[in-house]
């Protein structure tokens, strides 16, 4: 854990924990190293809704964490259903533990997979290019989280092992045993293949980090400025990932030809197109007709994979601006690209608020590493 650091001055951490020993192990022994340093640990138990029993199954979980003095809140989540159900659920929930972490106030949110699931992730993820053979990151930052998977180089049978020892009860998930999903059939293979060393892919990572910090500015309002003809691939694939809204860069080899020269181009629902008068190099926006669909003006709503609402409309949607930014001119200091594909508010009778009180905040940071070699 001490590698995994900075930490908060207590430590306040969050686990993701389903009830099977994995994610259990790790609430308990989070719980010990958090508390001999005065600080503590909230485990986050999502229901997904999907099964008459998950609510009782997620209240015995609380209830056993509880028996160990760890406090824990039930994320029920809505709406989930085919197609694409294991990729949606997967989403929603990731998407409901950063949000209640963030409203907790705890940085850190710790995740319980472990070697095996290392092997499997490397495994299902090796047609993807080399970068994939590198597995799970131990930390990664999101918006304002940074997620952690502490377990990831112990077996799972070690850590069922410890937790007889403490005479502590988990829960064995039914869909391990579906083959129909990708994991469960690689698992019984045994296929699952060990990570390669990510040192070469940290090197890229800083490298492209240390070119946008001289090269690069990346706006509030949604966009950034390159004053350069080239740039290295993890810097360009960075841009883009953020200002698309998306949690992964566009495929390689597109992002490395357009890197190689910089130009006039559309990759990844981003335009490239000269500066002009906002100086030297280019100009990086989002695509406005690849803009997502407009969602519910809730109180903390996402959209677009960009913004976020930090107050409510009732009855009010919140999308594009798009061609209706032509009835702001007062606002042409941003390039009219810009201006498109900022955020607005339409309540139920179509009148429109611009400009709305809502920030950039995209799924990653353009650049983050890890404080550990």
């Amino acid at each position: 854990m001490d590698r995994l650091g900075p930490w908060t001055n207590p430590p306040r951490l969050a686990v993701a924990v389903s009830g099977g020993a994995d994610s259990t192990a790790l609430a308990l022994l989070a719980q010990g190293w958090a508390r001999d340093r005065g600080g503590d640990v909230t485990g986050y138990i999502v229901d997904h809704g999907l099964r008459a029993e998950s609510r009782d199954e997620a209240a015995t979980v609380a209830a056993r964490l509880a028996g160990r003095g760890i406090s824990s809140r039930i994320l029920t989540l809505q709406g989930l259903g085919p197609p694409a159900l294991q990729e949606k659920a997967r989403a929603a929930r990731y998407q409901a533990l950063g949000a209640a972490a963030r409203a907790d106030g705890r940085l850190h949110l710790l995740l319980g997979h472990h070697a095996g699931d290392q092997a499997e992730t490397v495994a299902m993820r090796a047609a993807r290019g080399p970068h994939g053979l590198e597995g799970m990151a131990a930390w990664s930052a999101r918006a304002d989280i940074v997620v952690l998977r502490p377990l990831l180089s112990c077996p799972p049978e070690t850590l069922r092992v410890w937790l007889a020892e403490q005479a502590m009860a988990w829960v064995e998930d039914t869909s391990n045993a579906n083959t129909a999903f990708e994991r469960v059939r690689i698992r019984r293979s045994g296929e699952g293949v060990p990570p390669v060393d990510s040192s070469a892919r940290q090197a890229e990572e800083g490298e492209g980090a240390e070119f946008l910090a001289r090269h690069g500015v990346l706006r509030p309002e949604g966009f950034a400025l390159l004053d350069a003809a080239a740039a290295p691939l993890a810097a360009l694939a960075a841009l883009l990932r953020v200002l698309g809204g998306a949690s992964y860069p566009p495929p390689r080899a597109a992002t490395a030809r357009l890197a190689a020269q910089l130009r006039p181009a559309t990759l990844g629902g981003v335009r490239i197109v000269p500066a002009g008068r906002l100086g030297p190099g280019w100009l990086l926006a989002r695509e406005p007709a690849a803009m997502a669909a407009p969602v519910a003006s809730v109180p903390g709503a996402q959209w677009d994979g960009r913004f976020q609402l930090n107050a409510a409309v009732p009855g009010g949607m919140l999308g594009g601006l798009g061609a209706a930014a032509a009835k702001f001119p007062k606002f042409n200091d941003l390039p009219a690209l810009v201006l498109r594909s900022q955020p607005c508010l339409r309540d139920a009778e179509g009148r429109l608020e611009f400009p709305v009180p809502a920030v950039f905040s995209p799924p990653a940071p353009a650049t983050s590493l890890p404080f550990f070699s």
